[in-house]
């Protein structure tokens, strides 16, 4: 397991990762997703890993927001992770999708397809977490740097 970075917690990690997943989701966009529908960065490196684009409603503005994030393909679901990269607090769009879980992703190769989000329970969450770390290993250091629950949640076919 790596060391947990110096300045993980600070604003400016934040904003990097803001604005890096604003870029991600316009080149992703203009392309297809034929740049931007892989993570290469950290453990995604050697083994990169499949990404999408989530759209999630605000909970208190009501505007709608595109998030790329890594997925896992589970029979017919995805698998999502609100790690934030292990920052104390959950990602913007993890409360959001709680608040209205029907929502869409888009896909590299199959485009927008509607989705229902939910929090997989204590069990679930169990058995795929061996899963995720498998596709990517870091979300096992994500986990070690905060202290709180990463919720794991499951986008079902609407």
């Amino acid at each position: 397991m790596k060391e947990k970075p110096n300045g993980l917690d600070s604003p400016l990690t934040a904003k990097i990762i803001k604005y890096g997943a604003k870029a991600q989701v316009r080149v992703f966009k203009l392309t297809n997703g034929r740049i931007g529908s892989k993570w290469r960065i950290g453990a995604g490196w050697k083994k990169p890993v499949p990404t999408l684009l989530l759209d999630h409603v605000g909970r208190k503005s009501g505007t709608t927001f595109t998030t790329p994030l890594l997925y896992l393909e589970d029979g017919p679901d995805l698998v999502i992770v609100a790690s934030q990269g292990g920052l104390p607090k959950n990602p913007q769009w993890y409360p959001n999708l709680v608040a209205h879980p029907d929502t869409t992703v888009r896909l590299r190769k199959e485009g927008v397809r509607r989705v229902r989000a939910r929090t997989a329970g204590p069990e679930e969450k169990a058995a795929l977490w061996p899963r995720l770390v498998e596709l990517y290993a870091d979300f096992e250091n994500y986990a070690a740097w905060t202290d709180r629950e990463i919720p794991v949640v499951v986008l079902e076919p609407r």
